[in-house]
């Protein structure tokens, strides 16, 4: 998996490069949370498919 990814930061307003800074496995899946290089914003992906910084 890569270290960082391109994802939209609503604290910043734009798209910004988050960094991964954990990653655990657990019962639903594999746990990530990624955080803004910017700002430090950040969310947690379980498997792609719980995403806490999906915008509605």
């Amino acid at each position: 998996m890569a270290m960082d990814l391109e994802h939209y930061c609503p604290d910043c307003e734009e798209y910004r490069t988050f960094w991964k800074v954990a990653s655990t496995t657990m019962h639903l899946g594999t746990k990530t949370k990624w955080h803004c290089e910017e700002c430090d914003y950040g969310f947690v992906r379980i498997d792609g498919e719980v995403d806490t910084g999906a915008t509605a």
